[in-house]
């Protein structure tokens, strides 16, 4: 029964086999070869952007610091919720890889920025001229770090904001693929569509190994970013194996499969918690996490019986056993129904 985490999953096999074909003779270094090529067209090619820059990392943390590195400079501020990956998860790899750039924290509702908080957060910097941030980047986490899902006219309205004030827009994709099937929208339409600039476009939690890509619609600043990513320790000489593992996963579609796969597993989650009369869903679940909140004493009893999650806000075995907490289930595109309908059951026992 494992929900801990869409880090803790295997890879897809065929994302193994594609870099088994690839560990054959030689090729150029640092993306110099043709696996890294067809795997830039590609990506051109689904997000419908023939113009975009696009470069591979081996981690998000990697993706998202230097896009934003690019995209800020250190005397700036970039706008983000409280619950945004690069705040929460990242020890302050932006602030690092940009310089000294700032974190400005805006409202959020389910871990969705408001568009009205964001305003007052940009109106409110550049007040104190040069004593203060400047304004820089918004960033904005596809799908939340809550599971939830922004619309289409949310992501708008929020680049709308930003473009008001003359600034970029950056879309934390680490769970791109989830997010597009829940909406049943284009990539383009989630993102340059939308008014976004950047996007860290993930795999890792989706069945790669470990690689994301980074997309800049606009390319006037792909050389800067690639200065950046090599002067950051972030450009793999053996680069095909990052280009392999994107390979494999965009082929026919595998990426919209595991991402439908993950989706609905956390949905059959949901639909048991729903039923369930001590349990609360904690924010909306509308990709594969979901947040739960029930009494103590069965979350010690479920993580006794061998079930693997996060119990968000206290010990599960100490304290109050009516205590409500609330635990953060995270499914995989390779997650059991059988699994999920054993934790329910045994949840449904009392």
């Amino acid at each position: 029964m494992e929900f801990a985490s869409d880090n803790a999953g295997p890879a897809h096999p065929k994302v193994l086999e594609a870099l088994i074909a690839a560990n054959t003779g030689y090729a150029g270094g640092y993306g110099a070869d043709s696996v890294t090529e067809a795997v830039q067209a590609r990506i051109r090619d689904i997000f419908e952007a023939p113009e975009a820059a696009v470069y591979l990392v081996g981690t998000g943390t990697a993706a998202n610091s230097l896009i934003l590195a690019t995209l800020a400079n250190p005397w700036d501020t970039v706008f983000c919720t409280s619950m945004a990956h690069i705040n929460e998860d990242e020890c302050n790899a932006p602030e690092f890889f940009t310089g000294g750039t700032k974190l400005t924290l805006v409202k959020d509702a389910d871990a969705r920025m408001d568009p009205e908080a964001l305003r007052a957060a940009i109106a409110a910097e550049e007040s104190r001229g040069v004593h203060g941030p400047q304004r820089g980047p918004v960033s904005i986490t596809q799908v939340t770090e809550r599971g939830t899902v922004y619309s289409l006219d949310h992501i708008r309205a929020i680049t709308g904001v930003a473009r008001d004030f003359g600034l970029k827009t950056h879309l934390d994709g680490a769970r791109f693929a989830n997010a597009l099937v829940a909406l049943g929208c284009t990539p383009a339409e989630m993102t340059w569509k939308a008014g976004i600039d950047a996007v860290s476009f993930g795999g890792t939690k989706n069945g790669c190994l470990g690689v994301e890509a980074c997309i800049f619609f606009e390319p006037a600043k792909a050389w800067e970013f690639e200065l950046r990513r090599k002067r950051g320790a972030h450009l793999f000489s053996k680069h095909r194996y990052l280009a392999a593992q994107m390979q494999a996963y965009l082929r026919d579609d595998l990426w919209l499969d595991n991402a439908r796969a993950a989706n609905t597993a956390a949905a059959r989650l949901a639909a048991g918690f729903a039923a369930h009369p001590q349990v609360t869903l904690a924010h909306p679940a509308e990709a594969n996490i979901v947040f739960a909140r029930f009494p103590r004493h069965l979350h010690a009893k479920m993580q006794r019986a061998g079930a693997h999650y996060y119990v968000w806000d206290g010990d599960p075995f100490s304290g109050d056993p009516e205590e409500q907490l609330m635990g953060r289930f995270v499914c995989d595109w390779s997650a059991d129904p059988a699994e999920t309908d054993r934790f329910l059951e045994l949840l449904a026992q009392g």
